[in-house]
């Protein structure tokens, strides 16, 4: 497997047991990710400890949320192979935002201590009002420290907290994302409904058509979210480029 970014040159450089504690892991956990090669090796720096960065720590959340949706390690591998060996961080908690996204929705309860650990940072108040304008989190009623926590998003939200943009600005582009997705979701499920599931219940009684299917059911959902989270990089891409590096011109003509 290809060498991790090197991220570990930026302020976070953590060891296995910072990493563990940030992901909310073992270290026991850390290790045998490393040794199925789910995990890129850690730079080794002074006195030959391995360090890890911020794309490690995104990768394993990755990891730990692909194994929430049911994949075998042997399917995590096989998704994990399909991505660029240079993905940042950011894109890192990109794709496991979106893969969180088909789970049910829930929560998880913390305090603001356990909240401060897993964010890897302190969180005062300014910074918890942002977190729940963006529903990364709310605050339970009558607990000063005590929050509901969305899982999916907080690595996310943790990031934007230093980016200068308002939360009203934020709040816009969250519609946005939802609405065209939501479209797009509803398109998929109608073409799966059609292509896919109507054909499946005319053979529902032959045992390889069910094999078939459970199988592509457990496979299903996390190649569509890396269909989708790839498709919207690049065209984010293009998009800034024809707008902000080859002119409003090219920009008229792309739309």
């Amino acid at each position: 497997m290809a060498t991790a970014p090197d991220d570990t040159a930026a302020a976070t450089a953590l060891t296995v047991d910072e990493l563990a504690a940030r992901a909310g892991v073992t270290v026991r956990t850390v290790r045998f990710y490393s040794a199925r090669g789910l995990l890129h090796p850690p730079v080794i720096g002074p006195r030959r400890v391995g360090l890890y960065g911020p794309a490690h720590l995104s990768r394993l959340a990755l990891i730990e949320e692909l194994q929430h949706h049911g994949m075998t390690l042997a399917a995590i591998e096989r998704y994990l192979q399909q991505l660029p060996d240079d993905l940042s961080a950011h894109d890192l908690a990109i794709h496991r935002a979106v893969v969180a996204s088909w789970a049910p929705e829930g929560a998880d309860d913390a305090t603001r201590a356990e909240l401060e650990r897993r964010a890897g940072r302190p969180l005062p108040e300014p910074d918890i009002d942002r977190l729940a304008a963006m529903n990364v989190l709310e605050r339970v009623e009558g607990e000063r420290d005590a929050f509901r926590v969305d899982p999916g998003l907080l690595a996310l939200g943790v990031q934007l907290l230093d980016v200068p943009i308002a939360h009203e600005t934020i709040l816009a582009a969250r519609t946005v994302v939802l609405e065209h997705t939501r479209a797009a979701a509803k398109e998929l499920t109608r073409l799966f409904q059609d292509e896919v599931w109507g054909p499946y219940r005319e053979r529902e009684s032959d045992p390889d058509a069910v094999e078939a299917m459970k199988s592509l059911s457990a496979d299903m959902q996390p190649m569509v979210v890396q269909a989708l989270v790839t498709a919207f990089q690049r065209s984010l891409k293009e998009e800034l480029r024809a707008r902000y590096v080859d002119g409003p011109a090219a920009s008229e003509q792309r739309g």
